[in-house]
């Protein structure tokens, strides 16, 4: 389809050069630091076990495009308009069903995303009453945009693949997940326009993750420009060259710490793990754990996330989180469950066996537990969010803490409880572990209100994990109880609302 040519989003910049959105140039990666060079020796080290993994034989399929992420607070660039103050680098922070962490059952798809998390605290009404100029100048905008927001995100990728057809490979087949995200990700930087340090920590995990998709810096002048005339139409109305020039300026400054980022992290490690499927339990006839051995180190933390990608799904990643704390063998787990219409979850829950082999991308996420305090631990899982929580655990017997730790397992009935010997033998192993399960249809009283029924809770740190509404009724349900925002900790339920195919 045609994308008619607005003045914004074409001023014939967009390739590059000195125009808009020109990125600074990227450090020199060291020698054989990226992994085009590594491809073949890395797939032969992964001997399939059983049976030729699909798509094993193949080159790696392309990866997606980036998202234009959201905004911290902008810094100056040549478009005439009051220039907000700077932000610096060093200031800048899953659509299935296996919950990533806090993350429904197939994961953030991609951070913030992502596959990186945006702290949910509300915004502090005293920042608010601060606001720079540009952050309301952008707020102003997605005010104006909010109603036709699927109009602006299918115009968006109109401009995009007709003015640069070569990045349309760079997405998957089927943008159905993909195209909602953008405006997603736009309202978040909006609410955490002014918060600096938590908006440069997230760029900074986007810029990172995005290595998976083939993102490269020369990408960003196209995503800005076609995003700046995607907005400049459907908000007409109020478009005018001072609130162009403040669109200028902040996506300038995201997209530089993001490619910072990337170029950073290229320099120690890769932008993706091959890992081979070595172990696939199917609890339920929709539930399964898979565990995957990648072909080397892969350094994470208990509580965090990855976003995966299968063979028969090339371009589609989704999000889940880590079923244990790392093991000195190197495997991973995950819990998966099929949902409908869910091309991940489905094919890792119904059709992958021993010897496959998945990409996994960076990981991610702040779910994790603090072990400079000796705070109790009261932890939330609904569903597969029970994964990340018993990572949780598991971390903690490691350190050797005897903190306390209560679990309140949330399931809609006695048969969703697919975990619940395994939290059973860790409370049998653990005397400072409590495990109750909370079974909807048996107490008729859903998860986050069971916790009420017992505490007090004022000196312990909360993890919520489990599908969105879940997340939101705990968190809600947690500050009605007098735990401050700041020693909540889930993964951002903006992402989890693409979680689900």
């Amino acid at each position: 389809m045609d994308a008619p040519t607005t003045a914004s989003a074409d001023n014939g910049t967009s390739g590059g050069g000195d125009g808009w959105f020109t990125p600074h140039k990227q450090p020199e990666p060291t020698p054989g630091s990226e992994q085009e060079t590594a491809e073949g020796s890395r797939l032969a080290a992964l001997r399939p076990v059983g049976r030729t993994p699909q798509g094993a034989d193949t080159a790696p399929p392309a990866q997606d495009a980036p998202q234009p992420a959201p905004a911290p607070t902008p810094a100056p660039a040549p478009p005439p308009a009051p220039a907000a103050p700077p932000v610096s680098a060093e200031q800048a922070h899953p659509a299935e069903t296996s919950t990533p962490h806090a993350i429904p059952n197939e994961g953030p798809t991609e951070p913030p995303p992502p596959e990186q998390r945006v702290p949910p605290q509300r915004a502090n009404p005293a920042q608010a009453q601060q606001a720079s100029p540009d952050a309301i100048l952008i707020r102003r905008t997605m005010a104006e945009v909010a109603p036709v927001a699927d109009k602006v995100t299918s115009y968006f990728y109109a401009l995009l693949f007709v003015r640069h057809p070569d990045l349309r490979s760079l997405f998957p087949a089927a943008m159905d997940t993909q195209r909602d995200r953008l405006l997603k990700a736009l309202l978040t930087a909006a609410e955490h326009i002014d918060n600096t340090p938590v908006l440069v920590d997230y760029l900074q995990n986007l810029g990172r993750g995005h290595r998976k998709y083939g993102t490269r810096a020369e990408h960003y002048p196209a995503v800005g420009e076609c995003l700046i005339g995607a907005l400049s139409k459907y908000a007409q109305n109020i478009w005018d060259p001072e609130l162009e020039a403040a669109w200028v300026r902040t996506y300038t400054t995201i997209s530089q710490v993001m490619i910072d980022a990337a170029a950073t992290d290229e320099l120690r490690a890769p932008a993706w793990w091959y890992a081979e499927v070595v172990a696939h339990d199917l609890r339920t006839p929709d539930v399964a754990v898979v565990t995957v051995r990648p072909d080397q180190p892969y350094p994470f933390l208990a509580g965090q996330y990855t976003s995966l990608e299968t063979p028969w799904w090339p371009r589609i990643w989704r999000h889940y989180s880590f079923a244990s704390a790392p093991r000195s063998g190197g495997l991973l787990s995950f819990h998966v469950k099929a949902v409908p219409a869910g091309w991940v979850s489905n094919a890792l829950v119904h059709r992958a066996r021993p010897g496959d082999i998945l990409r996994l991308g960076p990981p991610t996420g702040s779910m994790t537990v603090d072990h400079t305090t000796d705070s109790g631990l009261l932890c939330l899982g609904g569903g597969t969010g029970i994964a990340p929580i018993k990572a949780l655990i598991e971390d903690v017997a490691e350190h050797g803490e005897r903190r306390p730790v209560e679990v309140f397992y949330g399931a809609r009935t006695d048969h969703d409880l697919y975990d619940i010997d395994t939290m059973l033998r860790l409370q049998q192993s653990h005397p400072w572990l409590s495990v109750r399960a909370v079974i909807d249809q048996l107490a008729r009283v859903q998860l986050p209100d069971a916790i009420r029924q017992y505490g007090p809770w004022n000196e312990f740190d909360a993890f919520v994990s489990g599908p969105p509404g879940m997340i939101r009724r705990g968190v809600d349900a947690l500050r009605d109880i007098g735990i401050p925002s700041n020693r909540i900790r889930h993964d951002s339920v903006e992402e989890l609302v693409v979680i689900g195919d």
